[in-house]
């Protein structure tokens, strides 16, 4: 699974983010129980032994950044939030630098604008992240089966747009 996220994150930062919520998630759905991940996931990957082995190493290793960085509820790895603020920052400079990409993100503006109000209280944090927790949003509904409102649809497939060219231009 360390592969994987290896791999995604040559490939392309979005999918990467989106495999790296996922891990956080699969370990807290598992209470950091690390027998329970290695019997209900990591024995059903047709991988060998040792690469068993260390993929759960690399999950222990998860395990204790999450909480170290007091994360067990909720938030992100503070190496794949670096990641996130990253593409804020190339958000940024792009809205001033790059015509193409600053007509696409006003296309995705007025969705993250409704996700930011919609939040209230909360703080969703930067546009960026407004995008990347839509999108994990849409995918976890998905998994799950559950209905999603067209008006999601449509924003996140801005959300993506912004992503994709985020993603090309995105130095890794």
């Amino acid at each position: 699974m360390e592969s994987i996220a290896k791999q995604k994150f040559s490939e392309s930062i979005g999918e990467y983010l989106l495999y790296m919520y996922q891990m956080e998630d699969l370990i807290r759905s598992y209470q950091f129980n690390l027998p329970e991940i290695r019997h209900y996931v990591v024995s059903h990957y047709p991988i060998s032994d040792e690469e068993k082995e260390k993929t759960m190493e690399w999950f222990a290793d998860l395990c204790l950044q999450m909480k170290a960085e007091n994360i067990e509820q909720n938030g992100h790895l503070s190496t794949v939030q670096k990641h996130v603020d990253q593409l804020a920052d190339l958000h940024w400079r792009l809205l001033k630098s790059d015509r193409e990409y600053f007509d696409l993100y006003q296309h995705a503006k007025p969705h993250v604008i409704n996700l930011v109000l919609g939040a209230g209280s909360a703080d969703p944090g930067h546009e960026i992240q407004v995008c990347v927790h839509a999108v994990y949003g849409l995918l976890l509904c998905r998994l799950h089966g559950k209905q999603v409102p067209e008006s999601i649809i449509e924003a996140t497939a801005h959300f993506g747009k912004v992503l994709q060219y985020l993603d090309k231009a995105y130095i890794r």
